[in-house]
This record gives structure tokens, C-alpha cells and sequence, in this order.
């Protein structure tokens, strides 16, 4: 074990750590929740808004190519997920895979990170459940008072805040419940795409899809400048421009936010059973189950109408379309699927949230206490009442439009690091039992990070700035405190000054 900032976590103490008592989840998730958890996050925001905003802004009906060029960075990063998680089944995910592979400061920069991803998507996806309830509800009796339905027309937004509410009181009971509710709500919001896909089908001009790629334009002074435009535009001197083979590109990147459903599925690897058999499975069948709903979703909305007829600010364009076409009952069934999953999502980026803020704690790089697990549910309370309490707060004073973008950075940022780690972990340990692993050594991993740091590098300069500045944030904390209570730190210490024993005298 190195020391210091390179110091590294072994695999066999992060297992050891999972059998403490007090810091001890409960094993209640098999194959099919973990599928379930992976299409449940997927199947949300992204399908019912992201679509036809990076269609209208970037990529035009180019941008199935977009979903698939996505899918295919995260199947390459999933691989990489499933020999790590298999191996080290330790709740955290990409914070516990680079505690033991790239060392205690890269662990504690990618753990900052993911719960900035994981609170402000929570807190984002809280904020868009709320816009779709006040639609359902206008003209009815039921109908949300501009002062509380969000911070844009009033002081607060208060059907956010109940929802993280009852989330926090769901995630505390157990994770098991928290499943069987992602298992009924993610069947009905499957209906729902299938039903979009099956009828819009019967819509759909040949015409709406030429060109394919839209050619690539000239940016104009609405897209916001330089600090709303991909950052390796900059990086490279090239023309500043939306459409074509850039924006493509640029929304692969915005629709990342999509496909991060296997990521959660391997924050929740220590309350798996059997994650040496389940983990690979849930990993890959809920990416595979999605990629397919998004390029079918994609293909129907730009093919009901062109994509320079969606409005790139509609929160339903799913809906619109269907609308526009003569069917605005179907209208109505997709807000309400949009409604009802955004609940699911939300509660499951929560979960992520509080997965790997358990397992900072339990190493004692955030407050120990945090990490203490609930004496009849077995799951982290008190982390999780913190974390609710955050996410509550910022969705209901907070408009958190213009930070969705970290959630996709964020994620990349860890597929990188996990990629990389991957590779370490196999020259470091090759005695480790391996029920699964990625082929292709070193080549797959190399090629997954390039291109997941490509992507990032497709996001928007603005995004990286709050980004670093996040980052910054957190070396800051790690210095002034993490660094000084690291729990593995203390272990090493102690050990260097344990006296030797002496040898006895003959």
C-alpha cells in the first residue's frame, strides 16, 4: 500500500469493511431489480425531453446516430463496470474502483464528483416532475398555485420539495421497497414509449428525415457565445458552428445524461446477491433495453415532424408532437408516463447519491457518523436525511436548468477513471477471482477513455468551468479535512508506529 495522496484502498479491506455491523447494508437485490434500477433511471428525463431538444439545437434526425454513438461509449464503459464491480462488489462504484486502483486522492476527487452528478440531477429531475404535475393538473381543481409550483413564478417550489420528502422517507425504509416501487412504476412508463413508438410509427413522412445530418451553420448570437459552445471548438480553433458531424456529436454529449442507469446499478453492488453473476447481467441488459427505446424514440419524433418545428424550450415535446398531429389524448398519456417515471429517476440518482456518500464516510472522508447504517432497515440513514435534505433545498429554491450538464461531465469524468483503473487493478492484482472480464486488454479500456474524454470535451466551455470550479471545491476539503481523518491513513500510521517486537532471548 502506497502512502500519502497515492495511498491505495485493497480489495480485500473494502470487503472486510462491508461486514461491520453498524456499517452493514442488507443483500435484497437480484438480477432482474438491478436491470430494473438501470432502465428505471434511463427511461426518464431523457427520453421524454432530451430527444427533441438535441434534436432541434444540434443534431436534427441525425441524432438516433447521436443516441447510438452514446450507447456505445457507455457499452464500452459498461465492460469495464462489470469486471470492477464483479471483482470489488463494495457499494460506491467509481469511487471505490479508484480508491483501489489510482489512490486515495483521485477516490476523493470522483466521489466529490459524483455527488455534485447524482444531487443535482436528483434535484433536477425533482424540479421537471413538478412542471409536468402542474400541466396534468391546469384546468382542473386540482391545479398548483403560481406561488408554490416553482421559483420562476413564485417563492418556492413545493410539489419538488414533497416529493424528495417521501424519496428520503422510501430510501430510508429499505432498498428492496424502493425496488419493487421502480419495478411497477418502470413497467407503466415502458407502455408508454412502446406506445409512442408503435403510434407514431403511423405518422412518421419519410420527408421530415432529409437531410439526415443537417449541414453544419454558422453559430448565431442566440446560442449564448463561446461559453455555450462545445469547449473543443476553442481547444482546436474551429469555427464555431451547430448541425453537421459537430453536432452530432455535441448531442451525444448532451444526451450522455440517458444512458447512466448502469452506473447507479453499480453503486448499489454490496446490497446484491450473487454480484459476481448479477451485476454483468443487470449492467448490460439495461443498457441494451434503453439503447433500443431511444433510437426507435428518436427515429418517431423527428420523423412526425421536422426538427426544425420542434421547439428546443418545450419541457414535453414528446407530447407536442403527438399534439400537433391530431392526437392530443396521446398528448395527455405521455405527460402523465413523463410524470409518474420522473418520480422513479429521481429517487434513483438519490440513491446513487447516497451510496457512494456511505462509502466516503465509512472511510472516514466525510464525517463518520454519515456512515451509519439504520439498526432494523440496514441502510444509511442518516446520509440519506442529509443528502434528501440538499436535494430538497435545491429543487425548491433553485432553478437548476443550466447545471444539467454537470450530470453528464460528471459521469464521463468517472467512466474515464474507472476505464483506466480497470487496467491497473489487472497488472496490480492478477490473482483476484474474476467471474467476469473485459477483452481486449488494455486495447477496449484505452479506446472507452478516449472516447468518453472526447465527449467531454463536446460539452459546453461553461460546464467545465463550473465543473473545475466544483473540483477546486473539493481538494480544498480534502486537504482541510479528508486528508487528516482518512480512515486508511490511520490504519497506516498506526502500523508504522507499532513497535517491533523483539526477537526473545535464547
Amino acid at each position: 500500500m502506497s502512502s500519502g495522496l497515492f495511498r491505495t484502498k485493497s480489495v480485500e479491506q473494502s470487503i472486510r469493511d462491508t461486514e461491520e455491523p453498524e456499517h452493514q447494508l442488507k443483500k435484497n437485490l437480484g438480477a432482474l431489480d438491478l436491470i430494473v434500477f438501470g432502465v428505471g433511471v434511463s427511461v426518464g428525463a431523457g427520453i421524454f425531453v432530451l430527444t427533441g431538444h438535441a434534436a432541434a439545437t444540434n443534431a436534427g434526425p441525425a441524432i438516433v446516430i447521436s443516441f447510438l454513438i452514446a450507447g456505445l461509449a457507455c457499452g464500452l464503459a459498461a465492460v469495464c463496470y462489470a469486471e470492477l464491480a464483479s471483482t470489488v462488489p463494495v457499494a460506491g462504484s467509481a469511487y471505490t474502483f479508484t480508491y483501489a486502483t489510482l489512490g486515495e486522492l483521485a477516490a476523493w476527487i470522483i466521489g466529490w464528483d459524483l455527488i455534485l452528478e447524482f444531487t443535482v440531477g436528483a434535484a433536477a429531475l425533482a424540479t421537471s416532475f413538478s412542471q409536468y404535475l402542474a400541466v396534468l393538473l391546469e384546468n382542473t381543481p386540482f391545479a398548483i398555485p403560481p406561488a408554490i409550483a416553482s421559483v420562476e413564478t413564485g417563492w418556492i417550489n413545493l410539489p419538488a420539495l414533497l416529493l424528495v420528502a417521501g424519496l428520503t422517507v422510501i430510501l430510508i425504509t429499505g432498498v428492496k421497497l424502493s425496488s419493487r416501487i421502480n419495478q411497477i412504476v418502470t413497467g407503466i412508463k415502458l407502455l408508454v414509449v412502446l406506445a409512442v413508438i408503435v403510434v407514431g410509427l403511423f405518422f412518421v413522412k419519410v420527408s421530415n428525415w432529409v437531410p439526415f445530418v443537417p449541414p453544419a451553420q454558422g453559430a448565431s448570437a442566440e446560442t449564448g457565445g463561446a461559453l455555450h459552445l462545445p469547449l473543443v471548438q476553442s481547444l482546436f480553433g474551429i469555427a464555431p458552428s451547430v448541425f453537421g458531424v459537430g453536432g452530432v456529436l455535441a448531442a451525444a454529449a448532451m444526451v450522455f445524461f440517458a444512458f447512466i442507469g448502469f452506473d447507479i446499478v453499480a453503486t448499489t453492488a454490496e446490497e446484491t446477491k450473487n454480484p459476481q453473476r448479477n451485476l454483468p447481467i443487470g449492467i448490460f441488459g439495461s443498457l441494451a433495453i434503453v439503447t433500443v427505446l431511444y433510437a426507435g424514440v428518436s427515429l418517431v419524433i423527428t420523423g412526425m415532424q421536422s426538427y426544425q418545428d420542434i421547439d428546443p424550450d418545450d419541457g414535453a415535446p414528446l407530447a407536442t408532437a403527438f399534439s400537433n398531429n391530431g392526437l392530443p389524448v396521446m398528448g395527455h398519456i405521455i405527460a402523465i408516463g413523463a410524470c409518474i417515471g420522473l418520480i422513479v429517476v429521481t429517487m434513483i440518482l438519490f440513491l446513487g447519491q447516497t451510496r457512494v456518500g456511505f462509502s466516503m464516510s465509512r472511510d472516514n472522508l466525510l464525517p463518520p457518523g454519515l456512515g451509519k447504517t439504520h439498526p432494523k432497515f440496514k441502510t444509511p440513514y442518516r446520509f440519506t436525511m442529509l443528502a434528501g435534505l440538499a436535494i430538497a433545498l435545491l429543487a425548491a429554491f433553485v432553478p437548476l436548468s443550466k447545471l444539467a450538464d454537470l450530470v453528464n461531465i460528471g459521469t464521463l469524468a468517472a467512466f474515464v477513471l474507472v476505464s483506466v483503473g480497470v487496467i491497473i487493478l489487472r497488472k496490480r492484482r492478477p490473482d483476484l477471482k474474476r467471474s467476469f472480464k473485459v477483452p481486449f486488454m488494455p486495447v477496449l479500456p484505452i479506446i472507452t477513455a478516449i472516447m468518453c474524454l472526447y465527449l467531454m470535451l463536446n460539452l459546453s466551455l461553461e460546464t467545465w468551468i463550473r465543473f473545475v470550479i466544483w473540483l477546486v471545491v473539493g481538494v480544498v476539503v480534502y486537504f482541510a479535512y479528508s486528508r487528516r481523518h482518512s480512515r486508511l491513513g490511520k490504519n497506516a500510521h498506526e502500523v508504522e508506529s507499532r513497535p517491533a517486537e523483539t526477537a526473545p532471548t535464547p
